[in-house]
């Protein structure tokens, strides 16, 4: 059994009967959604990993997918639109590390409940049960954030990740968003749906830079990857 990084830093790759993705995890002994655990000893020392599933993660599906970059790393402070029960936020959490920061934004007060158990054990997630249509309303809470995560499947999402945007995220920060088809539009091809939110992220500064659909883990899915109001590049490349 031996445990490996992923090229995405915080993130590693088990192998053994069966390989998976799996992150370590910030506090060994517990599990957050009934997802295995994994103890392996390296150099005398021992570590505790997490399964992470991307049939439960748009996140885990775009890394196994094969997604150039996520942008969450050590350090990061996130601000994670859609939270739901902190599955995923439990993930980023573990990948941030201590020092990093994830603002976890959840509107149903059913899944609120479950993330602020999770944020209860892990220091460095903040739960802010609030409509992330709204994001003056919970401005007070949030400081500015490297990277936003939104997975809201909502019919205007890219507006709601443009105003959290125009308020949190750092000029030259980074941006992940999960685009659910039918959510937007049932009758036209998925196709067409990313394409027509991609125009409209870009007409909000949003600069996509990667889009990657979620096959096989999820139907009609993709995430776009991409930058806020990039900064100028100085000098020549």
């Amino acid at each position: 059994v031996t445990v490996e990084p992923h090229r995405h830093e915080g993130v590693f790759i088990y192998r053994g009967a069966e390989d998976a993705l799996v992150t370590l995890n910030m506090v060994p002994g517990h599990s957050v959604y009934g997802e295995r655990r994994i103890a392996v000893t390296e150099g005398g020392v021992k570590q505790e990993y997490r399964t992470w599933n991307p049939f439960r993660s748009k996140l885990a599906a775009a890394i196994l997918g094969g997604v150039d970059q996520i942008h969450i790393k050590p350090k990061s402070k996130v601000l994670y639109l859609g939270a739901a029960s902190g599955t995923t936020v439990s993930h980023v959490s573990d990948i941030i590390g201590p020092d990093g920061l994830v603002y976890a934004v959840e509107f149903s007060h059913r899944a609120g409940r479950d993330l602020v158990n999770v944020a209860k054990q892990r220091t460095n997630i903040i739960p802010v049960l609030e409509d992330a249509r709204h994001p003056l309303k919970y401005r007070m809470l949030i400081g500015m954030v490297d990277v936003i995560f939104a997975d809201v499947a909502q019919p205007d999402q890219s507006r709601i990740v443009a105003l959290n945007a125009h308020t949190f995220l750092r000029n030259g920060g980074h941006f992940l968003i999960s685009i659910k088809a039918n959510c937007i539009d049932s009758t036209a091809s998925a196709e067409a749906v990313f394409a027509s939110e991609v125009r409209k992220l870009q007409q909000e500064n949003l600069k996509p830079q990667e889009q990657l659909t979620l096959e096989p883990y999820e139907r009609d899915h993709a995430v776009v990857v991409g930058v806020y109001r990039p900064l100028p590049k100085s000098g020549s490349k």
